[in-house]
């Protein structure tokens, strides 16, 4: 059987699997430690019953007022664990703690080119409300999805009414 479990710094010595994936940003301890001291409820793990780990994610609320809302940071399930709604459940872990904190909705970004994860999130609920042009600094070509999902806080759903036109990185808010 799975657990679904908070994130401790332990598992920085465990998380290396997960990350090999050519589209999981890997940070510096300092980010994923910030993470764990700011938003510890935000940072959560799939363990299999063999202790290792299948996927995680790590997020933060964030914003003022009706841009109040939760943000997945990072989401990415091991190679061998795919397509077992691993990354479904973090998902959902996300959303009820962004519901608890009375948010307005979740937003994410994903690579335009990451067509699997594009069609996870739709099916999760989620909609592509603006293209961030050369939003990956290691790539400048690659431009991201903003994808959000409206939160019941969000009675008339405002906050996924998309855009109709390309950002750029420094005019996300």
């Amino acid at each position: 059987m799975t657990t679904l479990r908070p994130f401790t710094c332990n598992d920085l010595f465990k998380y290396n699997k997960v990350n090999m994936d050519p589209l999981t940003e890997t940070y510096g301890i300092s980010f994923y430690m910030q993470y764990l001291a700011h938003w510890p409820e935000y940072f959560q793990v799939v363990e299999a019953p063999n202790g290792e780990i299948m996927g995680y994610i790590m997020g933060k609320c964030e914003g003022h007022g009706e841009n109040w809302h939760g943000h997945v940071t990072a989401l990415t399930v091991s190679n061998m664990y795919r397509r077992l709604g691993v990354a479904a459940t973090l998902m959902n872990s996300l959303e009820k703690i962004s519901e608890i904190k009375r948010c307005y909705f979740v937003d994410l970004f994903v690579r335009v080119s990451n067509l699997v994860a594009i069609t996870m999130y739709q099916v999760l609920g989620y909609i592509v409300y603006r293209t961030v042009l050369e939003y990956y600094s290691g790539d400048p070509d690659e431009d991201a999805y903003d994808m959000r999902k409206a939160l019941s806080r969000d009675k008339k759903k405002k906050s996924i009414i998309p855009l109709d036109h390309p950002v750029r990185p420094e005019e996300v808010d």
